[in-house]
């Protein structure tokens, strides 16, 4: 049987109340673009060069448990990117340390929930 073709990721889309404001917060977080928008959807710019588009559905659900699916952030200063997501309307959530290797779980504006940890 012959290998069936490989898949790749192209976009990660997040489920999302209000696109404007998810655009906004990711938008800068990330330093992304909106680089297409349909009603109910926009796609933006790449996360990385080579990676996947960071992408938003519009729903009417409200956010109700833990994210199955979350991003990892990594920068040389995570307590300023930190205070950073706290301005632009996101939250810290939890600190976390096993064995040395610290990270913080996030918010964004909606209620999803990311990682940051510090760049190694």
């Amino acid at each position: 049987m012959a290998r069936p073709a490989v898949a790749r990721v192209a976009s990660i889309m997040l489920d999302c109340n209000n696109l404007e404001t998810m655009v906004e917060f990711w938008g800068n977080l990330l330093d992304i673009k909106e680089k297409n928008r349909f009603p109910g959807y926009v796609w933006m710019t790449r996360i990385s060069r080579g990676g996947p588009a960071l992408a938003f559905q519009q729903v009417t659900a409200k956010k109700a448990v833990k994210n199955r699916l979350h991003l990892d952030l990594t920068t040389d200063d995570p307590e300023t990117l930190i205070t950073h997501i706290e301005e632009l309307g996101g939250s810290r959530l939890h600190d976390h340390d096993i064995a040395g290797f610290h990270w913080t779980v996030c918010a964004d504006p909606e209620g999803n929930e990311f990682c940051v940890t510090e760049s190694k």
